[in-house]
């Protein structure tokens, strides 16, 4: 793989998964990002490295709709990001579940919260099935393994079904086996079929953007590779 030199920024296509146009993020004096400009195609598995304090959550949650830029304009799936949200998906570095309650528990009350939950696309069931997790479990989250943690975290997030999965750190205090198996599920998902999609957007498949500082558990999900320092791009690989 060789590396590709950035470019000076030019109009990028809008329509793709997402895209970012000279985005900006201050806060006071500090820019979390500056001038960043990057498109991730639809069905594109898109690997983000750099060390802490790169941007590199801050890119994520641009993108997933948590924060607005300061300058600069971020389009997902052709429209704004708070608009498309039912189409995307996080996945911070913190579980995000319920220590007491069991995995179907957690699963099943947050599809409550997402309202309809009789007509999405994805039981609690099904989701924990994705990941290898027995939805029969009674035990609470919080006599979890860290790699079991992981695992229903992940759950959570494809309950909604998404079309662009955005993973920020999901290796963290992972063993390598149960990191591989991460990716391993990942890649699964990638294949999976869109709800109510076009044969175009089938055949395009899902989009994956994950940050990580461990470059060589996500080497299997990187057809492209971004490197990130003090809140730029530093270069872009593609395999």
């Amino acid at each position: 793989m060789q590396p590709v030199e950035r470019q000076p920024a030019k109009p990028i296509n809008a329509a793709g998964a997402a895209s970012l146009s000279e985005v900006s993020k201050l806060y006071g004096s500090f820019a979390a990002l500056r001038k960043v400009t990057v498109e991730f195609a639809v069905g594109s598995s898109t690997v983000v490295l750099g060390d802490n304090g790169a941007g590199k959550s801050t890119l994520l949650r641009m993108i997933a709709g948590l924060i607005s830029p300061t300058r600069g304009t971020v389009h997902v799936f052709g429209g704004e990001p708070r608009a498309q949200r039912r189409r995307i998906a996080y996945m911070s570095h913190e579980a995000m579940l319920y220590d007491e309650m069991s995995a179907m528990e957690n699963l099943r009350y947050f599809a409550r919260l997402q309202g309809d939950a009789e007509k999405a696309a994805r039981t609690p069931e099904q989701s924990l099935l994705a990941v290898g997790l027995d939805p029969a479990l009674t035990r609470p989250v919080g006599q979890y393994s860290q790699g079991m943690r992981q695992r229903a975290s992940l759950a959570r997030v494809l309950l909604t079904d998404p079309e662009l999965l955005l993973l920020d750190e999901p290796f963290s205090n992972l063993d390598v086996n149960s990191a591989n198996h991460m990716v391993e599920l990942l890649m699964e998902f990638r294949g999976w079929p869109v709800t109510g999609a076009s044969s175009e957007q089938l055949a395009c498949g899902r989009t994956i953007v994950l940050t990580t500082h461990q470059a060589h558990l996500a080497e299997p999900l990187a057809e492209t590779t971004l490197t990130m320092k003090t809140g730029a791009i530093l270069s872009e690989v593609k395999r």
